[in-house]
């Protein structure tokens, strides 16, 4: 493990690092190719940041006394690039695939409550379609750990199992509950601004096309949230700790429509954002009560 970068109270700069992002690597990645176990930490940061009611209203959560359940993902976004244009980080940045993402809420947290946030490069692995590691992300409040989150992202590579045939994906799951999402062509620039996150392929239809995309597509964490947001408005919804997971499936291409359908139990819910006519998803979860 390397000794920490640590910031207080103000982030690292995004633009900086932007331009960091579009260098290419001195190696190329391989097989041997090896991540670091880089950490970051950004010490007492505001949570009731300018940008928060602007977050709520493009992912649809209602302002209240406590923070929706991805915020800290946001406030934690300088440091995961941070980590990932490190010169010691081995992989590009562009092209990285966000597979899936779970976070873990141990209790509700204050609008306006500060946190010590740290963020952890680790668990890299080799899988047929190539290398995952984890962005793992702990936020705690006067010592405590309050909210945790672990996002696992991809770098394709070519393997000895690429060639394999693929097994067939499984028969979509037939939820009771439904809720209509639009996404416009905006979308991608309003998270962008709001998160941080400006990834071409979500920017603009043009930028999208450079990376093999026919239009921009939504963020995944944008349609995590914005899944969350209308989950806690139902009327069982429950209090207390929560794990929140999610895989990101087929991408939601801007501007478009999607399903959001779920299924109740009393300490667990399944939930799917399917595409508008019902038959692919773009992201599949569960939500347990601890």
């Amino acid at each position: 493990m390397t000794e920490p970068l640590i910031y207080r109270s103000t982030p690292p700069s995004l633009l900086p690092m932007f331009g960091r992002a579009l260098l290419p690597k001195s190696h190329k990645p391989g097989a041997n190719t090896e991540i670091p176990e880089l950490q970051a930490e950004l010490l007492g940061v505001a949570t009731d940041t300018p940008m928060l009611s602007r977050y709520l209203n493009v992912c649809g959560f209602k302002p209240g006394s406590t923070l929706p359940m991805t915020w800290p993902h946001i406030l934690a976004f300088p440091l995961h690039l941070k980590l990932l244009t490190d010169k010691r980080f081995p992989l590009p940045l562009l092209g990285l695939v966000h597979l899936r993402n779970t976070i873990t809420q141990h209790r509700p947290i204050q609008t306006g409550e500060n946190l010590d946030i740290r963020v952890t490069l680790g668990n890299q692995q080799s899988t047929e379609r190539g290398i995952e590691f984890d962005l793992i992300t702990e936020a705690r409040s006067a010592g405590r750990l309050i909210w945790e989150e672990v996002s696992t992202n991809l770098f394709r590579m070519a393997t000895a199992e690429s060639g394999k045939r693929k097994a067939q994906p499984p028969k979509l799951e037939t939820y009771p509950f439904s809720e209509s999402i639009t996404a416009p062509e905006n979308l991608g620039r309003r998270y962008g601004q709001v998160s941080g996150d400006r990834n071409p392929i979500h920017m603009h239809a043009l930028s999208a096309k450079a990376f093999g995309f026919p239009r921009a597509i939504a963020h995944g964490m944008w349609s995590k949230a914005r899944a969350l947001s209308l989950l806690e408005q139902q009327a069982d919804w429950h209090s207390g700790p929560v794990r929140v997971s999610c895989q990101f499936k087929k991408p939601l291409f801007l501007p478009g429509t999607a399903q959001l359908n779920w299924q109740t139990a009393s300490d667990a819910w399944d939930y799917q954002l399917l595409n508008s006519k019902g038959d692919a998803p773009h992201l599949s979860g569960r939500i347990e009560w601890l």
